[in-house]
């Protein structure tokens, strides 16, 4: 280590002190904290985030980042610290370029939002949300305009938050191609819905029955209950102080059973990747996935390509009969397989089969577009949501709840988070055809043991954190940048296959 990154160091140690609070007050606000916290406790994250952006941005830790970046500095260090450094240079520019005050107001209020969200979905009350959401966008509208550089467009500075190597023109390309490709096999598939019986899936089932099920779950595909705890919220999420405390929720329906199963294997996935991530960066600017695309690789790779194929459940299907005779015992595996993979138009994104769930992250990348080129009135996003789900899937929602206000991401300003589910889609299949090239996948799976699966992931892709990007992972490990044809073959064979067209 430089001495002038040993300079640096307890600046960068107080900056991740920072960020663990702002994340661990994030956890219980929507999980454990009380209804009348919110008021008082977002006056204290304001504060936290305020001394994390004046530590970022104070003159020392810029001179000493700036002399690190000098090619004489360079060569004293190793590559994890020049990735620190580039990560923690991107930072300050972000911060710098927003007003403290605005910085400070602005995680203080979507503490506030997320709770009127929390409320407004519960109560099916979308004029209670109404308000919070015009500020979050008039909030997130003024910082794309102090952070865009040659012209950029709003909507595109958000999207480069979440995933750095994709913009507009890749997102239009990759979504024409889907549309292209995907669309009409889901037509097609849709005819042939009414021939998957899954009425068993929505008998009532036991819910700490659900949550003894789901914690086996969780343990069978690798989450390391020693660093990691799962509890319950409004809308799954995952979250990480560091590689060694990891927490992930979910949420459980009575009269659903999936719901709850493929939920806790996504967020599974997402706690996996950050568990492994190599302990020498920990706790460091590069600690953590290298964008939303590539974590939500993970999460969608374990959630869709492991846990909805045959050769996961044939060694623990027995069990989950077991834990609901009295509505399994009659479904066989195969039975079982056609139901978790039955495609049809429906509602919910976090709810939706493979086939259709593309078409939901396109609509709200459509809507996101909208809001951030155009000035559409906040009172009609509900009729421009419903139009598009009309439009894309032939269903019209029947209230807010199960319509716009479905998801979190909002509340939170995560305006360009959600291409990152369909990019991570994408590059799971990806990925995955390079997995069956190099061990035997579904034997593994037969065998119940995700071990090799697991090492493999770490070994290319978790231990890095964010040294590397998406497409340089992808370069390294599959000798290629982003394809997205591998997604449309394997979505094409999959769904050709079960549904024998």
């Amino acid at each position: 280590m430089s001495k002038t990154f040993e300079k640096l160091q307890p600046y960068l140690d107080k900056v991740m002190a920072l960020q663990t609070a702002r994340n661990l007050f994030e956890w219980d606000s929507q999980t454990l904290a009380p209804i009348e916290s919110t008021d008082y406790t977002s006056k204290v994250i304001g504060i936290l985030a305020d001394e994390y952006m004046k530590c970022l941005t104070c003159d020392e830790v810029k001179k000493l980042v700036k002399k690190l970046k000098e090619d004489k500095e360079q060569e004293e260090l190793t590559s994890n610290e020049k990735a620190i450094i580039h990560e923690l240079n991107k930072t300050i520019e972000e911060l710098e370029s927003i007003p403290p005050q605005e910085f400070r107001e602005f995680n203080e209020f979507t503490s506030l939002s997320n709770r009127a969200w929390v409320k407004a979905k519960k109560e099916n009350d979308y004029s209670h949300f109404a308000p919070y959401l015009k500020k979050v966008i008039e909030f997130k509208k003024k910082f794309a305009k102090y952070r865009a550089k040659n012209n950029q467009e709003p909507y595109e500075v958000m999207l480069k938050d979440f995933e750095e190597c994709f913009g507009i023109k890749d997102l239009d390309s990759f979504f024409d191609k889907i549309k292209k490709e995907i669309v009409p096999l889901l037509k097609e598939v849709a005819k042939k819905a009414d021939t998957v019986d899954k009425d068993y899936n929505f008998l009532k089932y036991d819910i700490e029955k659900q949550k003894e099920f789901c914690k086996f779950l969780a343990g069978y595909i690798g989450f390391d209950f020693n660093k990691g705890v799962i509890a319950e919220s409004a809308h799954p999420f995952t979250l990480n102080l560091h590689n060694h405390d990891v927490r992930i929720t979910n949420r459980f329906i009575e009269n659903n059973l999936e719901s709850a199963i493929f939920s806790v294997i996504h967020e599974g996935g997402h706690a996996i990747y950050e568990m492994n991530i190599d302990d020498s960066i920990t706790m460091t600017p590069v600690g953590k996935g290298t964008s939303m695309g590539m974590h939500e690789s993970q999460s969608r790779f374990y959630e869709n390509i492991i846990g909805r194929s045959e050769a996961f459940w044939t060694p623990i299907y027995q069990k989950l009969v077991d834990t609901y005779p009295e509505n399994l015992r009659n479904v066989s595996l195969k039975q079982f397989i056609k139901g978790i993979n039955k495609a049809e138009p429906s509602l919910i994104r976090t709810e939706a089969d493979e086939l259709s769930y593309p078409l939901h992250i396109i609509i709200r990348y459509e809507i996101e577009r909208m809001i951030f080129t155009e000035d559409v009135d906040i009172e009609r996003l509900p009729e421009i949501w419903n139009k598009k789900y009309e439009e894309y899937l032939g269903l019209t929602p029947p209230n807010y709840s199960q319509g716009i206000l479905q998801d979190t991401h909002w509340s939170y300003g995560e305006f360009g988070y959600f291409p990152s589910y369909a990019i991570g889609s994408a590059v799971a299949a990806q990925l995955y055809a390079k997995i069956k090239e190099v061990m035997p996948f579904e034997e593994y799976l037969r065998e119940g043991n995700l071990l090799p699966i697991r090492e493999y992931l770490r070994d290319n892709i978790h231990k890095y954190g964010a040294t590397k990007n998406t497409n340089q992972i992808l370069l390294d490990v599959t000798g290629e940048e982003f394809n997205a044809d591998y997604y449309v073959k394997y979505l094409k064979e999959k769904y050709e296959k079960l549904y024998e067209l």
